[in-house]
C-alpha cells in the first residue's frame, strides 16, 4: 500500500512502531486480537487497527502539498478536512480558510472567491451543486480533490444501480458531509432516499408493504429524498449503499431487511427484479477498526477510552460498541484528562460534555482499552497513554515494553 508523506508530528515513535510490527507479522489482517501493553500497575489493550486510514493520510498529504505549491495564494477548504480538531487546527494555522462548517453553513460567501484561489475538496467529497459552483467561478477542482477513494466507490456503485434502474437507499446520517455528497451524486443517477437507521428503514418498509399513505411518507421523509421522488413508482426496485463510516452490521441488517421485504412482497423467485444485492460499500479501514474493536471487547478490562473528533461518525460507532460492555469515555485529546480523579468526556447521544470523577478504579493492575477513530493521529493517542501512565509512577518504561515485545 502507498506510503503517504504526512507530518512526522502526527506519528508516534511508540504506537506507530507497534502498529508497524503487527502489520509485518500479520500482512493479510487475519488476526484481530489486541496488543497487550503491560506497564505493571496499568495495562493497555490497544486495537489491532486504529488511527489514520488511507483516505485520511491521502487528504492530509494533498492539503499540505497545496500550501507548499501555492505560496502567496489564498487557500480554502470547503469544510473540515477530516473530523479531527488537532488536524483542522493545524491546517488553519497554515493559513487555510474554511468556506463552511460541517453543517454547510457559510463562513466565506461564494462571491468572495476568485479564479486565482485554491479550493481543497475534503475527504468526504462534495455535492455536484458545489462542484458546479466552483467551476462557474473558474476554480480548478480536481488538482486538490482529496475525496476518499472508498467514497468514490460508493458513488460508482450508485451509478451502476441507477443504470440498472434501481432506486438507491442510502444508509447514512442525514446531515453528514459524506451522506450529503453521496445523496447528490446518487440522485444524479437514480431516485434516492436516505435512512439513518433500522427504525427509519422499517418506516420505509411500511410504505413498501402498503401500510403507509403517500401523504405520511412525504411527512416522514421530507428533505431526505431526491427531487421528483415518487414512492409508489420508485420503491419497486431498490438497492442499498451507505455512508462509509456507518456500522457494518447495521448496514447489513438494513440491506437484509429490504431484501426480505421484497422477497415477501414479490416472491423469492422474482427477488433479482426488485432488490439489488450489492456488496457492502463500507470502507476497509472502517471495517478493520470495527472488527478490531470486537477483538478488544473479548478481553476483560475495567474501562475503555476512545479518542477522536466528537463529530467523527466512525469514532462514535467505536464508542457505541465499547459502551455495550464497559464504562467508555469519548475524548478528543489529552487535555480532557484533568487528573487521575477527573475526566471530561463527550456523550455523543446527548451531544454534551460530561465530567466523571474517579474514572480510574483503585486496583492493581488497572486494565484499559485504548483505541481511536480513523481520523485521529497516533501522536494524540500516545499523548493520552502518557498522561494515564503519569498517574502510575512505578510503571515500566516504553523502551522496556518494546524490548519485551521483541520490537526494536
Amino acid at each position: 500500500m502507498k506510503q503517504f508523506d504526512i507530518p512526522t508530528n502526527y506519528r508516534s515513535s511508540f504506537i506507530s512502531t507497534i502498529k508497524k510490527s503487527r502489520k509485518e507479522t500479520d500482512p493479510r489482517k487475519k488476526d484481530f486480537t489486541p496488543t497487550l501493553l503491560d506497564f505493571g500497575p496499568v495495562q493497555f489493550y490497544i486495537a489491532r487497527h486504529f488511527g489514520f486510514c488511507f483516505g485520511v493520510e491521502n487528504a492530509i498529504e494533498i492539503a499540505y502539498k497545496a500550501v507548499e505549491e501555492n505560496p502567496g495564494k489564498r487557500i480554502y477548504l470547503l469544510s473540515q478536512m477530516i473530523h479531527n480538531p488537532s488536524v483542522n487546527a493545524d491546517l488553519r494555522a497554515m493559513g487555510i480558510q474554511f468556506i463552511m462548517d460541517t453543517q454547510g453553513n457559510q463562513f466565506v460567501e461564494w462571491n468572495q472567491l476568485t479564479s486565482d484561489d485554491i479550493v481543497i475538496i475534503p475527504a468526504f467529497g462534495t455535492t455536484l451543486e458545489i462542484e458546479a459552483k466552483l467551476i462557474e467561478l473558474g476554480i480548478e477542482i480536481q488538482k486538490y480533490n482529496t475525496t476518499c477513494p472508498f467514497v468514490t466507490k460508493v458513488w460508482k456503485q450508485s451509478e451502476k444501480l441507477g443504470k440498472d434502474e434501481y432506486t438507491i437507499i442510502i444508509h447514512g446520517k442525514h446531515k453528514h458531509e459524506e451522506t450529503r455528497a453521496t445523496f447528490s451524486h446518487s440522485s444524479d443517477f437514480s431516485p434516492s432516499i436516505v435512512v439513518k437507521d433500522m427504525e427509519e428503514a422499517k418506516k420505509l418498509g411500511e410504505f413498501i408493504e402498503g401500510n403507509m399513505s403517500v401523504t405520511e411518507f412525504h411527512k416522514l421523509f421530507q428533505g431526505n429524498y431526491s427531487k421528483g421522488f415518487d414512492p409508489e413508482k420508485h420503491l419497486i426496485r431498490v438497492g442499498v449503499v451507505n455512508q462509509t463510516t456507518m456500522l457494518a452490521s447495521d448496514t447489513q441488517a438494513i440491506a437484509d431487511y429490504f431484501k426480505e421485504t421484497m422477497a415477501t412482497i414479490h416472491g423469492s423467485e422474482n427477488l433479482d427484479q426488485h432488490f439489488a444485492d450489492t456488496r457492502d460499500t463500507l470502507c476497509y479501514a472502517t471495517n478493520d477498526n470495527q472488527q478490531a474493536t470486537f477483538g478488544l471487547l473479548e478481553k476483560e478490562a475495567d474501562l475503555a477510552i476512545v479518542v477522536g473528533g466528537f463529530n467523527s461518525s466512525n469514532t462514535s460507532h467505536l464508542v457505541e460498541l465499547c459502551e455495550e460492555k464497559l464504562p467508555t469515555y469519548f475524548i478528543s485529546s489529552v487535555e480532557e484528562i484533568l487528573s487521575s480523579k477527573k475526566l471530561r468526556h463527550f456523550n455523543f447521544h446527548e451531544k454534551q460534555m460530561l465530567m466523571t470523577k474517579d474514572f480510574l478504579p483503585e486496583k492493581n493492575p488497572v486494565k484499559i482499552i485504548l483505541t481511536s477513530g480513523a481520523s485521529c493521529p497516533d501522536a494524540v493517542v500516545d499523548g493520552v497513554m502518557d498522561k494515564l501512565l503519569s498517574f502510575y509512577p512505578e510503571h515500566k518504561l516504553k523502551e522496556t515494553i518494546l524490548s519485551e515485545m521483541g520490537i526494536s
